[in-house]
C-alpha cells in the first residue's frame, strides 16, 4: 500500500540541482519600471548634454566650434584654456572665488552652530517667530537684498573686496545653515546636554565639548551646500565687484557676446569652474548622504 508520502514525492517534480521552484523565477519587469526607467534616462540625458556640448565646443578649433550644423568629427585642441591662462586674469578671479567660499562657509559654521543649539534647545514662539523670519529672509527676491549691500559696501569702503562678498553671502545663506543645523542639534537627546551640565559644563561648553564632535556629518553637510552656493554665486558678486575682487562666474558672464575666442574662453572658465564641483560632489558623496540621513526630521 503506498503511503501519502510516497503519493507527495511522486508528484513533485524531479530536482537535479535540490533548489526549490520558487528559486529559479525571475520577476518580471512591468511596464510601469520600463517607463520610469526611460524618463530617468532622458532627465540625465537633458542635464548632461549642455556641460557634454560646452565641452565639445571648447576642445574644437575656433572656425569650426560654432558652425550650424554643428560637426562632430574634428581634432581636439586645448587652445581655448590656453589662451584663458595666459591671455586673462583667469587666475586671479579662481582665487578671489575659493576665498569667497571659504571665507562665507567658515563665518556661517561659526555663526550657525550656536544659533542653531539655542534654537533647538530652547524652542518658545521666539524661536518659531525666527525660524520663519529666516525662512521669509532666504524666500526674497535676491535684488531686494543685494541692493541695500551695495549702498552698504560703498559707505563702509569695503566694495569690490572679497570681504564684501563674503559677508554678503553669510547673510543670504545662513538661515538655510541655521535650519539645516538646527535639524541635526535635533537629532541628538537632550540628556547629554543635561550629563555635561551635571559634570560642570556650561552651555557654551557642552555646545564645544559635547554637541560639535556628534556633529560631524551634519557641520559637513552645512558646510558643503554653504560652500557650493558662494562657489557659483552669480548676482551678488557682479553687484558687490568691479575688477579686483571679480569671481569667475561674473568673469564668465563678461566674456558673452564677445568674440569667438572670448566665447570659447567662456566655455572653458565654465568648465574649469564645473569639474572640481563635480569632483568634490563625489568625494564627499558619502558624507553628505550620512549627514543628510542623521538631519531628518522622524515622523
Amino acid at each position: 500500500m503506498t503511503t501519502l508520502q510516497e503519493h507527495g514525492s511522486a508528484l513533485e517534480p524531479s530536482r537535479s540541482d535540490g533548489e526549490p521552484p520558487s528559486a529559479k523565477r525571475r520577476p518580471r519587469k512591468s511596464a510601469h519600471t520600463y517607463l520610469v526607467g526611460g524618463v530617468l534616462v532622458l532627465v540625465c540625458w537633458a542635464m548632461v548634454s549642455p556641460v557634454l556640448w560646452t565641452a565639445m565646443a571648447v576642445t574644437k578649433p575656433t572656425d569650426v566650434a560654432f558652425l550650424n550644423p554643428p560637426v562632430f568629427t574634428y581634432e581636439p585642441t586645448m587652445t581655448a584654456f590656453v589662451d584663458l591662462w595666459q591671455t586673462t586674469l583667469f587666475a586671479d578671479y579662481l582665487v578671489n572665488t575659493l576665498v569667497v567660499a571659504v571665507l562665507s562657509t567658515i563665518a556661517a559654521l561659526v555663526i550657525g552652530l550656536p544659533a542653531a543649539y539655542a534654537l533647538s534647545r530652547f524652542p518658545s514662539w521666539v524661536s518659531a517667530v525666527l525660524l520663519v523670519l529666516a525662512l521669509v529672509f532666504r524666500a526674497l527676491p535676491r535684488f531686494a537684498v543685494v541692493l541695500p549691500m551695495y549702498d552698504l559696501s560703498r559707505a563702509l569702503g569695503v566694495y569690490d573686496t572679497t570681504f564684501a562678498v563674503a559677508a554678503a553671502l553669510v547673510a543670504i545663506n545662513q538661515p538655510f545653515s541655521i535650519w539645516l543645523l538646527r535639524n541635526f542639534f535635533a537629532e541628538i537627546p537632550k540628556e547629554l546636554d543635561e550629563a555635561a551640565m551635571l559634570d560642570g559644563c556650561s552651555r557654551l561648553a557642552t555646545l564645544r565639548r559635547v554637541m560639535i564632535p556628534l556633529m560631524g556629518p551634519g557641520i559637513l553637510t552645512a558646510g558643503i551646500f554653504v560652500f557650493l552656493f558662494a562657489f557659483q554665486e552669480y548676482l551678488t558678486a557682479n553687484i558687490l565687484t568691479d575688477v579686483s575682487a571679480r569671481t569667475v562666474p561674473v568673469f564668465i558672464a563678461t566674456q558673452l557676446g564677445q568674440t569667438l575666442p572670448m566665447l570659447q574662453q567662456a566655455g572653458a572658465a565654465a568648465m574649469l569652474l564645473t569639474l572640481p564641483v563635480v569632483a568634490f560632489a563625489f568625494i564627499a558623496q558619502r558624507y553628505l548622504v550620512a549627514g543628510l540621513n542623521s538631519g531628518s526630521v522622524k515622523g
